[in-house]
């Protein structure tokens, strides 16, 4: 898949130079007046000037929602480069069954991401499984809250989008290592080839040690983004990025019997490892294109199209449960590991399992006066497309091991192989959408719209026989008032409306693979952002979602359990946002997440009064940026992270401890010849802490991820 990209992006490379330098040098046999170019400033930091698309492209300021931007600069000096490290600049996300060498999901106040629909690229839909690069995204957009006007169907805690960069006259390499050994290098290179065409391409090649044993990595990363002013009116941008990475996923702990955490944990242990076992390859392309047309000076057309795909093939010896162990032969829940530390070793194999996203979508912005209110309109249509083709898989067990193993035996591979891949998922939805904001004089505003979403799913068993038939139609509203006495301060409160799919009942349910209803979710925010001059920026939210509590409910079937919709999952809470510069050598980043997370009328009494599974109630992240005043282009950079204790099963009977983890670093900036020059050394989890960073669950089983061990990593980055 490499053959036809490689070459393509090496070509456009070589053609950057020589225009390049072609420019810099003066025509002495003719001059030539050029056509006027249009330059656009920013600094690395500039949060305050962002747009945020599904509100109608307005500022930060007036966007009555909590907004997360996580700027270039900071992805660099954290030395960002997995969406779980990603999850830890903002207090208000957390890890939900991010495995080490796998594709990873996140949890957003405390709502788990739908891969299908919480992870976007330019406010497109981007598949997400697959892992995320960063080398080409300019900053990360992360808005908390019900967003059913912005995406239609989707889990209630936010959504991620990744803005990329565009094209500019740069030319940078970065090479990277770290105290395991890793090696990394990056390119980051671009320039205007004519006045009106510009390209940019980041390429990326990642040779990881990963500090669990026998989970070494590759990764190739290569990403071009162009842009063409067609006309004075017209603006054409295009991106598209090929990824292809190969390691071995690590499977999670469980709890002991269900209700004991594992003693001595190793998090540099491989549970289930076995030779045979192969990594998993992922590969993944990701391309849109948007296209804006200024109709007059007031109304503006706008068109994106996006596609992503990814292929996974999925090979794992995969630690999980006890049913087979004679140490579960008592009763003992099976979908855990034994209370001694037995668990089942799995052969799992589900080769170039698909999923694909196609969205397009066309929006139409304008603004008018109707006496004395001001309004900006925005109408649009989309159309998503989703779908997933597997083969049938092998999942076979081959052997029970321990956790006080170091490697468990060896246990000869299923010989059974993978059958014909199938359609699994075929979804579409079709969408209106309108957002219509009034300013009513000079002080305040009225935000109200919403989606009329039509949802049509099908699915499909191994053989390919429909086994499910989803159709729906669902207006999702969307309302704010802002108030903005002076430039500096909005308050803002808001209502919104969502939806998101019903979830698939556990095997160990008496309803094995029953899809539940699809859920309404609602939420009520308040809050207030304050410009403290030009430096810095606070803000706080206020808010209370609502959600159908979807879980498995203990009975006397003969499962145990049976997977049901009973009751309300209600999450409220508190945010607080602080970034920027508190004194000319100091630069602040500070969050903090206090959030009240539960069950209610479940019928269920032991699973309501206290905090849900995997949502803390206290969060905490602070980074600052110190630069040296007797050494200017030497900069510490210090971080914390912190987490309440962790709820770890549905009854709230074991939680994880609390954990705090420190890191540190330096920035080191110079001109060689002319030339801008930077390193940077990070440390992470700097005083070696072990802590369980995770107590989430996928498709219905619950797991326990340790977070990483101490860290080093450093850079050198050369503008050329």
């Amino acid at each position: 898949m490499t053959t036809p990209r490689t070459p393509l992006l090496l070509a456009l490379l070589a053609a950057l130079a020589p225009a390049t330098h072609a420019a810099a040098l003066p025509d002495t046999t003719q001059a030539k007046e050029l056509a006027p170019v249009h330059v656009e400033g920013r600094t690395h930091d500039d949060r305050h000037g962002t747009a945020i698309d599904a509100y109608g492209n307005a500022s930060l300021h007036d966007t009555p929602a909590s907004v997360t931007v996580v700027a270039r600069q900071q992805i660099d000096d954290r030395q960002i480069r997995s969406l779980s490290e990603l999850a830890r600049e903002d207090a208000s996300l957390g890890d939900n069954y991010a495995p080490v060498g796998y594709y990873q999901d996140i949890a957003i106040r405390g709502y788990p991401l739908d891969l299908a629909t919480g992870l976007r690229f330019n406010n497109l839909t981007l598949a997400g499984e697959q892992r995320i690069a960063l080398e080409d995204k300019q900053q990360v957009e992360i808005l908390k809250g019900l967003a059913g006007l912005q995406t239609g169907v989707m889990e209630p805690g936010g959504v991620v989008n990744f803005v990329s960069k565009r094209p500019a006259d740069v030319r940078e390499v970065t090479l990277g290592t770290d105290s395991h050994g890793s090696r990394y290098a990056a390119l980051d290179v671009g320039g205007w080839l004519t006045p009106d065409f510009g390209v940019r391409a980041n390429l990326a090649w990642e040779d990881t040690h990963a500090y669990v044993q026998h989970a070494d990595g590759r990764r190739n990363f290569y990403a071009l983004a162009a842009g063409w002013h067609i006309t004075p009116n017209a603006t054409l941008e295009l991106d598209s990025d090929y990824q292809a990475s190969a390691q071995r996923s690590v499977s999670g702990y469980q709890l002991l019997g269900g209700d004991t955490l594992p003693e001595h944990a190793d998090p540099a242990r491989m549970l289930g490892f076995e030779p045979w076992q192969q990594p998993v390859s992922i590969h993944s392309a990701n391309t849109s294109a948007r296209l804006s047309y200024a109709l007059s000076d007031d109304w503006r057309l706008r068109l994106a199209a996006g596609h992503s795909r990814s292929v996974i093939d999925d090979n794992v010896a995969f630690a999980y449960g006890c049913f087979y162990s004679p140490a579960c032969a008592s009763g003992e829940p099976g979908n855990y590991f034994a209370p001694n530390g037995d668990y089942d070793v799995y052969d799992y194999r589900s080769p170039d399992d698909t999923r694909i996203d196609d969205e397009a979508r066309a929006t139409l912005e304008g603004r008018f006066d109707t006496g004395a209110v001001s309004q900006q309109l925005t109408l649009g249509a989309s159309a998503f497309r989703r779908l997933n083709d597997q083969h049938a898989d092998v999942y076979d067990y081959v052997g029970t091991a321990n956790i006080a193993e170091r490697d468990p035996p060896y246990f000869a591979p299923s010989p059974n192989q993978p059958g014909p891949a199938v359609r699994r998922l075929t979804s579409w939805q079709r969408s209106l959408f309108a957002l219509d904001r009034l300013h009513l004089g000079e002080q305040w505003q009225l935000v109200g719209g919403g989606r009329f979403v039509r949802l049509h799913e099908r699915a499909y068993d191994d053989a390919g026989t429909p086994e499910r038939d989803t159709r729906l139609s669902k207006a999702l509203p969307q309302a704010a008032v802002l108030w903005q006495p002076n430039e500096a301060l909005t308050a803002y409160l808001s209502y919104s409306e969502g939806l998101s799919l019903g979830m698939e009942a556990p095997y160990w349910t008496s309803n094995d693979g029953q899809m539940l209803a699809p859920r309404l979710s609602r939420q009520l925010e308040a809050g207030t952002k304050y410009a403290a001059g030009d430096a810095l920026e606070l803000s706080a939210a206020l808010f209370r979602i609502r959600q159908p509590y979807q879980f498995a409910q203990p009975d006397d079937s003969a499962a145990g359990f049976t997977f049901v919709q009973h009751g309300e999952e209600v999450h409220t809470g508190l945010e607080l946002d602080a970034h920027g510069r508190l004194a000319d050598n100091l630069a602040l980043t500070a969050s903090a997440s206090f959030l009240r997370a539960r069950a209610r009328d479940t019928g269920t009494a032991a699973y309501e009064g206290h905090q849900v599974v995997n949502v803390p109630r206290v969060r905490a992240a602070l980074h600052a940026d110190y630069r040296l005043p007797f050494a200017p282009r030497l900069s510490l950079l210090a971080g914390w992270r912190y987490a309440s204790p962790n709820v770890a099963t549905p009854d709230g009977r074991v939680r994880v401890p609390a954990y705090s983890v420190f890191d540190a670093g330096l920035r080191y900036k110079a001109e060689i010849r002319g030339h801008a020059f930077t390193a940077r050394l990070s440390v992470d989890n700097l005083f070696n802490h072990f802590y369980w960073r995770d107590t989430g669950s996928s498709l219905g089983d619950s797991y326990l991820f340790p977070g990483a061990p101490r860290l080093a990593r450093l850079s050198v980055s050369y503008a050329f």
